[in-house]
């Protein structure tokens, strides 16, 4: 079976080129970060779930590598993969940000520090 040129993002619906500099394997859409669940280990499209997979978080590689941190949205499931080069910054720099935009606790609690 001849491998695909592109997919379609199952959250924003932009069709995405499997070509993306920095990675083997593209898996999300570099304008919004969702991805599809489809891999048991990355580029096998062994997993059953084909459930949307939305960007949660941003983890830093030893040596400063960004991954997206993903959750499947039926099983939960949790992946980790590559940015790739051509994946939008601001998308990006807000998803990293997030957790101190929007802290667990109210800000106002420094006040009295």
């Amino acid at each position: 079976m001849p491998r695909q040129s592109s997919f379609r993002c199952v959250n924003c619906r932009l069709d995405v080129s499997m070509d993306a500099p920095g990675t083997r394997h593209r898996n999300h859409c570099p304008t919004c970060l969702w991805s599809r669940h489809v891999d048991r280990t990355p580029g096998d499209r062994a997993a059953d779930c084909s459930a949307g997979m939305a960007p949660i978080a941003i983890h830093v590689r030893q040596g400063g590598e960004w991954q997206l941190i993903h959750r499947c949205t039926f099983c939960g499931e949790l992946d980790a993969n590559r940015i790739a080069g051509d994946d939008n910054p601001l998308t990006l720099m807000r998803l990293a940000v997030a957790p101190l935009a929007q802290p667990p606790f109210p800000l106002d609690w420094f006040a009295s520090l």
